[in-house]
């Protein structure tokens, strides 16, 4: 398998990493100065930020799948429309997303999700009290 070089190259082999949960080859894809803008949760700095703030999402899932529909890449910048699908509990969980990136030097710089709190809040279970 060849190491990707293009940026939709270096972010769709990102996105394999995140669907297998392999938390130990996503930092290798960020950047040490990387901005991550996880929607309306905040944002995180560099690859441990990005691993802190993945891997307690992504852990309860038994499978995940990000659908992209559109994609469009200019130079270090990256465009994708994807659906976000994170199997938990035996049901289907499903978030269309937004997102930028920007890679220079074959890391994520940038990477800014954008999407609707409320489509995910709705579907996930209902935390005991």
């Amino acid at each position: 398998m060849s190491t990707p070089q293009l940026p939709i190259e270096i972010v769709k082999a990102f996105l394999v990493a995140m669907e297998k949960m392999d938390f130990d080859a996503i930092p290798k894809y960020i950047a040490e100065n990387c901005e991550y803008i996880n929607g309306p949760l905040g944002t995180f700095r560099g690859p441990a930020g990005v691993r802190a703030q993945l891997e307690p999402f992504f852990t309860p899932m038994a499978e995940n799948k990000f659908i992209v529909h559109r994609e469009v890449a200019n130079g270090p910048v990256v465009f994708l429309e994807r659906l976000d699908r994170h199997l938990l509990g035996g049901k289907w969980i499903e978030l269309p997303v937004n997102s930028v990136f920007e890679v220079h030097n074959g890391h994520i710089t940038v990477w800014h999700e954008y999407f609707d709190m409320a489509t995910i809040a709705n579907q996930l279970p209902a935390q005991a009290s």
